[in-house]
């Protein structure tokens, strides 16, 4: 699908009837719209966990409807350890999207090698619609791609089924 026609992510979770699940496999992002936070937790170990900040409000409203109307939203994410600053931030940060009714794991690298995961991270809804989430080499948001192939969906079923299976609750996960 051409990145013109792509629906927004919004939509796409608006459209979901069942579930939403999000695969981050990488160690590091650097997304723009979390550079000033990032950079604030750098300097001062200071990270935003107010729900309803200009910040997260607009993420945690977008999460509370989708789960009042049904929808489970999962994220999964793959680290190495030592954890990376980035995930040492994302991890202080992440009682927000608890908290907003995500339900997160997390899942140390070293147990993930015999699973077969795809290339890239993604969001998968209601087991059908892939949100392919591309990055660039240094964790800057590249353009996203939208799938409905059979198989592909089927693949990253599976691996997030297999992920989540072994990986631990937020709350109980130590950082590294």
């Amino acid at each position: 699908m051409p990145q013109s026609v792509l629906p927004s992510f919004a939509e796409l979770l608006n459209a979901a009837r069942e579930s939403a699940v999000h695969l981050e496999m990488r160690d590091t992002y650097g997304v723009d719209t979390e550079s000033q936070n990032y950079a604030r937790w750098c300097a001062t170990g200071e990270v935003d966990t107010d729900p309803q900040s200009p910040y997260w409000a607009p993420w945690t409203q977008l999460i509370q409807g989708a789960v009042a109307r049904g929808v489970t939203v999962r994220r999964a994410r793959i680290v190495s350890e030592p954890v990376s600053d980035y995930i040492r931030y994302e991890h202080a940060g992440t009682v927000v999207n608890v908290a907003a009714g995500e339900q997160v794991r997390w899942l140390p690298r070293r147990h993930a090698s015999d699973i077969a995961l795809p290339g890239n991270d993604f969001w998968l809804f209601d087991g059908q619609l892939i949100r392919w989430n591309h990055f660039t080499g240094d964790g800057a948001s590249a353009p996203g791609e939208i799938s409905e192939d059979p198989a592909a969906a089927r693949l990253c079923a599976e691996a997030f089924e297999a992920v989540w299976a072994r990986a631990i609750p937020h709350d109980e996960y130590k950082i590294q």
